[in-house]
């Protein structure tokens, strides 16, 4: 109850009953008692002659009594509005000071009304920006010691080109540890490598070897625009690769070394013990066994020579030789090779590929398609034109791959099969790459892997 009564509703509501009472007594007082009761004892007991009539009327006291009202009520207006303005001041001091980043004022007051609650949701705002501002500055500290010390350059540009950013990687890299703030990077660079000049200038992400101090270096160069602060801005990111790229080097020539002398080994070891054998049978005048040991010999042999064929093969894989493909004949020479289900209408426009190479990798989808596993009637090829591409997919029916292996399946001598040389996909790849398209893989969602070839078409 006593919370009900502390309300600016209720005080509001006991002030006009206030205004009206003293309304009513004003008006009384003025035409009824005391006003009258004194004019006439100043006539009668003093004797002053007074030129005000004994009894005012009614509108003469309506007069007098708003008069007097008035200044009541300007007296009342200011005691109400008084904590009122001095709120309204400091909230505007807070929100001035809010929008110059300070938060750290406050308004102390004792009110228990509404105005109290106010105050004090105020103070508990400005509390809660205040904490928000310093776990954000520490949070910015945090990112800025990061990006400057990772061995990434970091170049922060305007729309004008000028250095907005720039962190210690690339203040070694471009500027001998100078700060680069303000600085031109396009004139920054003009005494840096031709390659690298260009890969900056094109816009684009590029994987570029350099000469610099006296040896090569190889950097990967990220590039994107984007607006910060309403402003149009361009960041640039050069990643040093060398030690990265020798590492993977090392690691593929050990990976290859270990493929190899694992076959040498495995075609070798037989080779040599039925040799042995074939001697020891002809020393003994045996033989009848002699054309299975030299037979055996024979498979090894070719076994072997095959596989320094496929690795000569990818090693040696001759430029690509585009020329016009038209659909159907293409799709009937394949299906000599391998089976099948075409899906899907041929496009309209023809292909623009090596009809030699392209036919080979798909002839080795197809096969990896059945050896999935996949039913006869689940391995399909289906083409479409997607933009200024030519999209060709196999798709199969089989268990489709794990994550780690989508992720490494296309690398160089990696295979999940015991047999398997792992150049495979991996000479897809390249022939896909060499022509200036891309092959991806992934599994489909009712079961089974996809594997997408896209090819430019020939522009007119």
């Amino acid at each position: 109850m006593l919370r009900r009564l502390n309300t600016l509703e209720t005080r509001l509501a006991l002030l006009l009953f206030l205004a009206y009472v003293s309304g009513a007594l004003i008006f009384i007082g003025v035409t009824q008692w005391p006003l009258p009761m004194i004019l006439q004892w100043i006539r009668q007991d003093l004797g002053v002659t007074l030129e005000t009539p004994a009894h005012m009327s009614v509108w003469t006291g309506l007069l007098v009594s708003a008069g007097i009202a008035l200044l009541l009520s300007i007296f009342l207006a200011d005691r109400v509005m008084s904590p009122l303005n001095r709120l309204l001041r400091a909230l505007e001091g807070a929100v001035t000071s809010y929008r110059d980043g300070d938060f750290s004022f406050s308004i102390a007051a004792t009110r228990t009304d509404e105005l109290g609650k106010l105050i004090r949701m105020h103070n508990a705002l400005g509390q809660t920006l205040r904490e928000q501002r310093q776990h954000l500055a520490q949070r910015e500290l945090l990112l800025d010691t990061v990006v400057q010390n990772t061995p990434v350059a970091l170049v922060l540009t305007d729309a004008s080109g000028r250095v907005t950013y720039a962190n210690i990687a690339a203040r070694h890299l471009f500027n001998e540890g100078r700060t680069l703030h303000g600085l031109d990077f396009n004139e920054l660079i003009e005494t840096s490598p031709e390659a690298l000049r260009r890969a900056v200038k094109s816009g684009e992400d590029a994987l570029l070897t350099v000469e610099m101090d006296g040896s090569e270096e190889t950097f990967h160069l990220s590039q994107r625009s984007f607006r910060l602060q309403g402003r149009p801005h361009r960041l640039q990111l050069f990643r040093r690769m060398t030690r990265e790229l020798s590492r993977q080097e090392v690691a593929t020539w050990k990976r290859v070394i270990r493929v190899i002398s694992h076959e040498l080994n495995n075609s070798l070891a037989p080779i040599s013990s039925l040799a042995h054998s074939g001697a020891e049978l002809a020393r003994r005048g045996d033989t009848a066994r002699l054309p299975g040991v030299f037979a055996t010999i024979s498979e090894r042999a070719k076994h072997l020579h095959g596989f320094i064929a496929g690795y000569a093969s990818f090693a040696k894989l001759p430029a690509p030789q585009p020329v016009e493909i038209r659909w159907q004949p293409f799709l009937e020479s394949l299906a000599l090779h391998c089976r099948f289900i075409l899906t899907g209408s041929l496009p309209e426009q023809n292909g623009w590929f090596d009809a030699g190479q392209i036919e080979q990798v798909l002839i080795n989808l197809v096969k990896n398609a059945h050896e999935s596993g996949s039913a006869e009637d689940g391995v399909s090829i289906s083409l479409a034109v997607i933009g200024r591409d030519v999209r060709i997919e196999v798709a199969d029916r089989g268990p489709g791959m794990s994550e780690t292996v989508l992720a490494q399946a296309l690398l160089p001598f990696y295979s999940t099969k015991r047999s398997g040389t792992g150049l495979g996909l991996a000479l897809a790849r390249e022939i896909t790459e060499a022509h200036g398209g891309r092959i991806t893989l992934a599994n489909r969602e009712d079961g089974g892997l996809r594997v997408s070839l896209l090819l430019p078409l020939k522009q007119a």
